[in-house]
């Protein structure tokens, strides 16, 4: 360690002095050193934009090559054509009817059309050449539309996914798990750039951003491809559901309520998928829990509140009635996990609160009640 530390020492000196010498006349020693360090930043900030490029071009080569190894298996099983011809793609657009009647001009510049999309698939894999991923040549092009890509190759990956009910196809897929590390690493940055535009949504909200959830829920849902992708993006998943949480209740603007209902809608079909259903859940219910109790104090004190937060929360008793009902519809309630920790907090001080509560917040205490009706109705059918 000493031998390093001198080392160190040694090198910083030579640096100092080397610029000491080297400095212009019109300049100190300090605002040359600042300089110097600016250059320095500017050019690590342009490499590291290059590498970034560069990374996304070999991700989307890697993409292609997947889809060209399994395509090419395919040809091997028989005629793929009349297969996917005969294939209804599974789409968002049931998360997106809801969304239609806003009155608001939502962007289709992003939406790949599931009937399109299934058409230039069959097209690609029965010609020579294989699904046309768009390469990045540019940076400009990554600014653009950075998850165009992923989201394509994606697709084109679940609609494959959708044909293994045949066994040919089953054992195609299955040889090529080992590569599956191309899927982790496309969802990985897909939940990137769903990060960054849930940090601050805007509208026109572009249809782009719902496909994209749904299609990471869909991901998620199928067995195989669940392994691969939570081992890598378990941790990124929580923050993106942290994210939709957060563009919620801290939506502050004119416009707040419009984008809280698609947020909310995201989360219910990212909710759909039952391996992410009880985290959110949780999160939710954490949410609620604290919010009771923060009404409970005001109540007793007769202080004011936050009436944005107050209106806020109701978009999360939406989101809980929703993931419930259809947690009790698919008879999976023990998979909500009754001995989670916000679970058995919100059941044990259900009725007490809501006693507590009927009277200055009538509203928020009969949507408690509701939520609480069907937690336990839940827990009863575990116990049968």
């Amino acid at each position: 360690m000493d031998v390093e530390k001198w080392y160190l020492r040694t090198s910083k000196l030579a640096l100092a002095l080397a610029i000491i010498r080297s400095k212009p006349a019109d300049k100190s020693s300090r605002e040359y050193t600042e300089h110097l360090a600016m250059l320095l930043s500017e050019e690590s900030s342009k490499w590291r934009s290059k590498i970034e490029v560069l990374e996304a071009e070999v991700l989307q080569l890697r993409q292609k090559l997947l889809m060209s190894r399994i395509c090419s298996g395919f040809f091997k099983s028989g005629n793929l054509s009349s297969q996917l011809e005969a294939h209804e793609p599974k789409s968002s657009q049931s998360t997106l009817t809801l969304m239609e009647d806003s009155g608001c001009d939502l962007s289709s510049e992003q939406r790949t059309e599931p009937s399109n999309l299934s058409r230039h698939f069959v097209e690609s894999c029965t010609s020579t050449h294989f699904p046309q991923l768009p390469l990045v040549k540019k940076p400009c092009t990554i600014l653009k539309n950075p998850l165009s890509s992923h989201m394509q190759f994606l697709q084109y990956l679940l609609e494959l996914k959708n044909l293994t009910e045949s066994g040919s196809l089953k054992r195609d897929l299955t040889y090529f798990e080992k590569d599956y590390s191309t899927v982790s690493d496309s969802v990985f940055q897909l939940l990137d750039g769903l990060i960054t535009f849930y940090h601050n949504p805007k509208l026109p909200f572009s249809r782009f951003w719902t496909e994209a959830v749904g299609t990471l829920a869909s991901l998620i849902s199928d067995n195989n491809l669940s392994n691969h992708i939570l081992k890598k993006c378990s941790k990124k998943l929580e923050d993106f559901e942290k994210t939709l949480l957060h563009a919620i209740l801290g939506s502050n603007h004119i416009n707040r309520f419009q984008v809280q209902h698609y947020v909310s809608q995201s989360l219910v079909t990212l909710g759909n998928c039952s391996l992410l259903r009880k985290s959110i859940i949780s999160l939710l219910l954490s949410e609620v829990n604290g919010f009771a109790e923060d009404l409970g104090a005001i109540s007793q004190e007769q202080a004011s509140y936050d009436v944005t937060r107050y209106e806020s929360i109701f978009y999360l008793f939406w989101v809980l009635e929703q993931l419930l009902q259809k947690e009790t519809k698919e008879g999976n309630n023990s998979s909500i996990g009754h001995d989670d920790k916000e679970i058995k907090k919100f059941l044990q001080k259900h009725d007490e609160i809501i006693i507590q509560l009927s009277d200055a917040f009538p509203l928020f205490a009969f949507y408690l009640w509701r939520v609480g009706i069907l937690l336990n109705s839940a827990e009863i059918e575990t116990l049968k």
